[in-house]
């Protein structure tokens, strides 16, 4: 089979249906044709494949190593495609679509549940993964989800997206330390006399965060990584070292920010933003009302929480405005 050449999926059908009856016959009444017609498409599958899918030789007939690997990928895939016709048409008509999302850790963590809530009403079904920013961009290419909320703006791929807010970063310090920080002069010295606590290098904020450093010629050794913001702020608040965090990140730790010091005064000169992203010119619509949803969790829900706070880190936040359609 060339390289280029697509299977058949109405083939593939067939075959499932001949694994699951466990015969030619059964396969045949299932698919509505004749037994014959089944024998010649699975073995023009296998010509296709240059693979044998059937033991012809066994009473009842079995599957080799092939056609078990076919049956089991391809069932699932006969499964969808067997959806497909009526999505496709319910689409047409305006049926609200099935969707699965994805959230970067943080905005699942603070806006996560205010955010589903409204889009539950403009879906048939939600699915909702949580992780990294590249593992969403990652699942969004190969259309393992269909949209995220992500701090990759995904700008060499053919996408739309929507900059939902930005953000500056900003150091905490253990409350024992008593130590201000005015200037990067003063980050550099605490540096020296304490460890910093850093976001997973993995992670876009860890790796944001790392490069941003090491261009401040702030250098300090690698001891401590951390994959999520809760976990990093506990560690602040036991005295373990100094971070450098966000507001979103922040109050992800809520539990802990009345436990370490907040120095907004140095000015890193860091950002980040995040985004709504989709495949370009798929749910175009719900897309549109996605980002007015998404702009109003930030603004009526995150903002209110993060002023509660009380340590003035929402004067690092820039909603963004969502362009009218």
């Amino acid at each position: 089979m060339p390289a280029d050449k697509l299977i058949d999926m109405y083939a593939v059908q067939v075959f499932i249906a001949v694994a699951e009856t466990g015969s030619m016959s059964g396969a045949a009444t299932r698919m509505g044709i004749s037994q014959s017609g089944v024998s010649q498409t699975v073995r023009q599958l296998e010509d296709d494949l240059g693979v044998i899918l059937v033991d012809r030789t066994t009473r009842p007939m079995t599957l080799t190593p092939f056609g078990v690997a076919l049956r089991n990928r391809g069932s699932l895939l006969s499964e969808e495609l067997s959806h497909l016709k009526a999505q496709v048409l319910d689409a047409g008509r305006g049926v609200k679509p099935d969707l699965r999302i994805g959230l970067v850790d943080s905005f699942a963590a603070t806006c996560g549940s205010a955010f589903t809530k409204q889009l539950l009403g403009k879906v048939a079904q939600l699915s909702i993964r949580t992780g990294l920013s590249p593992q969403q961009g990652e699942s969004l290419l190969r259309r393992d989800l269909d949209l995220i909320v992500t701090s990759d703006p995904l700008m060499d791929a053919n996408v739309v997206r929507y900059r939902i807010l930005s953000e500056r970063y900003f150091v905490i310090t253990p409350r024992e330390l008593k130590h201000p920080m005015r200037s990067i002069e003063d980050i550099r010295a605490l540096a020296n006399v304490l460890p910093v606590v850093r976001f997973n290098r993995v992670s876009q904020v860890g790796l944001q965060i790392e490069r941003h450093l090491r261009s401040l010629d702030i250098r300090v050794p690698n001891r401590l990584e951390l994959d999520n913001a809760d976990a990093l702020t506990s560690m602040v608040a036991e005295g373990i070292g100094w971070a450098v965090t966000s507001p979103m990140c922040f109050l992800q730790a809520a539990s802990w920010v009345n436990e370490v010091d907040v120095h907004l005064e140095p000015g890193l000169g860091l950002e980040r933003s995040l985004y709504l992203v989709a495949r370009r010119d798929e749910y175009s619509s719900f897309f549109h009302d996605a980002c007015k949803i998404a702009h109003d969790v930030v603004l009526k829900t995150f903002l209110p929480k993060l002023s509660v706070l009380g340590k003035g880190v929402e004067n690092l936040m820039d909603i963004n405005e969502v362009e009218e359609s």
